[in-house]
């Protein structure tokens, strides 16, 4: 796996939280598969999938906004069928959101989602390095792909970042969810790794 230096942070904070569960475990605990809105706990709500570094603390931070009623960290993106931790090359670290549309928007969320990493480093989000913390949108239609692909321009055009973004947009194919231990791992781990901070106020005016 790429970006060794979190490995090594994980490994760490997974060990001091004894939460380290055999490969074996972990893979009979989560059943990866395609993800969808009819997957959805609510029928009435949407879903998004973001990645944008370590799915810890993207997770953390999406979890707490209005009008989120759900979030599964998981890989996504690659071609490495039923991924793990240990073997998920191509994929990306990512988040897949359940909401409530009545109360917030794919919109909104970009908003945050732009604002809680730096989408202007390549292939890393802190010392995390490799594609597996790429920063992407997976889009599921084309509409959100061309509202993601407008807010980019929004982000650039704010002069908030250095340098330009590099957000990928991919299609989303197959969403795996992690293995159990990554899931809601800050709630469990509140001194757990996590590179993610609030940068700005939202983009939106």
């Amino acid at each position: 796996m790429s970006g060794a230096s979190k490995q090594q942070t994980h490994s760490a904070q997974t060990q001091s939280a004894q939460i380290q569960p055999p490969l074996t475990q972990s893979l009979q605990t989560h059943s990866p598969q395609i993800s969808s809105p009819q997957t959805a706990v609510n029928k009435n709500s949407k879903t998004m999938v973001l990645a944008g570094g370590c799915f810890w603390g993207m997770e953390e931070l999406i979890r707490k906004q209005p009008g989120v009623l759900n979030t599964t960290v998981g890989y996504t993106g690659g071609k490495v069928e039923n991924p793990t931790y240990q073997n998920h090359e191509g994929h990306a670290e990512a988040v897949e959101i359940e909401y409530d549309p009545k109360r917030t928007s794919y919109r909104k969320l970009l908003d945050f989602f732009f604002r809680i990493h730096n989408p202007t480093t390549l292939n890393r989000q802190g010392n995390d390095i490799g594609s597996s913390y790429r920063s992407a949108v997976f889009y599921t239609n084309e509409e959100e792909k061309q509202e993601a692909a407008d807010f980019i321009e929004i982000v650039n055009a704010s002069g908030r970042w250095k340098a330009p973004v590099v957000t990928t947009l991919e299609p989303l194919k197959q969403f795996y969810a992690a293995e159990d231990y990554h899931q809601d791992y800050l709630q469990k781990n509140p001194a757990g790794y996590t590179c993610h901070l609030v940068y700005f106020d939202s983009y939106l005016k």
